[in-house]
């Protein structure tokens, strides 16, 4: 059984900086790709980053410059820096994996169950 867990959510005024975690557990074999995902308020669930295992990022145009995603592969962790935070990223954040449960099985997708951040003032 695969679990992703994120962390980190919250509320923070404009300009302000959160840090959130998304931690696999479980019979994990091998991690590929990890990203960030987020679903503003009445709006479709859309990308915010992704890094693959050899670490190369990719980034949503609207959070270039401010978020960051990293990875620890030896905690099988993920996380998202975002700085100078607006009230148009709050949103629901999930984070996903791309993983191999054994050797030589299917790569799946598993998803966390979201963590709300909302920036307000």
């Amino acid at each position: 059984q695969v679990q992703l867990v994120e962390s980190g959510g919250g509320l923070v005024q404009p300009g302000g900086s959160l840090r959130l975690s998304c931690a696999a557990s479980g019979s994990i074999f091998r991690i590929y790709t990890m990203g960030w995902y987020r679903q503003p308020p009445g709006k479709q669930r859309e990308l915010v980053a992704t890094i693959t295992s050899d670490g190369r990022t990719n980034y949503a145009d609207s959070v270039k410059g401010r978020f960051t995603i990293s990875r620890d592969n030896a905690k099988n962790t993920e996380y998202l820096q975002m700085n100078s935070l607006k009230p148009e990223d709050t949103a629901v954040y999930y984070c996903n994996a791309d993983l191999e449960v054994r050797w030589g099985d299917y790569v799946n997708t598993y998803w966390g169950q979201g963590t709300q951040v909302t920036v307000s003032s």
